[in-house]
């Protein structure tokens, strides 16, 4: 029996005997994994009596892998009696909760691990910002969009990255106005108006410096936030006081500023991902006003 490629040209093929099943199917993954949503999968279900399985996936910024454990330890102990299973797994400035079940009654497995994710909000509400395929810039996208509001940011260390992240999201045309990416001192005092003596003072990843760049980026954009960012991305550069991996950003509204250090690792690649997250991040709390 044929199984049809919706996106190429090799089709895939079914065979049945001695009460067996095989399936060849291309290797290439888009072609494969839609061959699998959309052929095989179905006639395995006609065939056989398979179990429902359910998947769903917390997603958590701001705390990591070994606090998290710990702030649901008797949460996850319960999680057994309702045959639930949890994975962690930690990505690049994330920690993803996956609860998996299964059963033959899709809503009856549906609905306990429901309840369990709604049992560990009180727990670890304030890291949890979706679930899902919900990626950070999305959801403050939603945010933006529902209070009107725009943002704009001022970026040293990551380089354009945190403006790509936001830009990333189809209709972000409507909340976003433009980024200024100040790798160079000169230009934060140009075209930011940080005062030269601040960043001579204080150097150019610090407190100080973000706050002034978040502050006169909102002014300069006239948007409801802006976010700054500079740091030591690495691999060099670095200091005994100001190691690599030192990144500081700010947040700023009309009426205030929050301000957010962060101490990563040696990987640049890695510094400059973990910064842009946890800024956006640090957006977030600001407009829920969390803590």
């Amino acid at each position: 029996r044929v199984i049809r490629n919706l996106n190429g040209t090799a089709p895939g093929m079914w065979f049945e005997q001695g009460g067996k099943i095989f399936v060849s199917m291309p290797g290439v993954p888009f072609e494969m994994m839609s061959m699998m949503e959309h052929g095989v999968l179905p006639l395995l279900r006609e065939k056989l009596k398979l179990p429902f399985i359910y998947h769903k996936t917390i997603l958590t910024q701001g705390v990591g892998e070994s606090i998290l454990a710990e702030k649901i330890e008797a949460w996850e102990d319960s999680l057994a009696a309702l045959q639930i299973k949890l994975a962690y797994l930690p990505s690049t400035g994330m920690v993803r909760l996956r609860l998996s079940s299964s059963g033959h009654d899709e809503a009856v497995v549906k609905h306990h691990v429901h309840q369990k994710v709604a049992e560990v909000l009180p727990l670890i509400g304030t890291h949890i910002f979706g679930y899902d395929d919900d990626t950070l810039e999305q959801v403050l996208g939603h945010l933006l969009l529902e209070q009107r509001a725009t943002i704009s940011t001022a970026e040293s260390c990551t380089g354009g990255y945190l403006a790509h992240r936001i830009t990333s999201v189809a209709g972000s045309s409507a909340y976003f106005l433009g980024s200024i990416v100040s790798y160079a001192n000169e230009v934060k005092t140009t075209e930011l108006g940080v005062p030269a003596d601040l960043i001579a003072k204080h150097g150019a990843v610090s407190e100080e410096v973000v706050s002034v760049m978040a502050k006169n980026c909102r002014e300069k954009f006239q948007t409801t936030y802006a976010i700054a960012i500079s740091g030591i991305a690495g691999p060099g550069g670095g200091s005994e006081e100001k190691p690599v991996g030192t990144i500081f950003m700010a947040v700023a509204s009309a009426t205030e500023i929050r301000t957010h250090k962060v101490q990563y690792g040696g990987n640049r690649e890695r510094n400059i991902q973990y910064a842009a997250l946890s800024a956006l991040f640090l957006l977030r709390k600001m407009i829920l006003n969390l803590e």
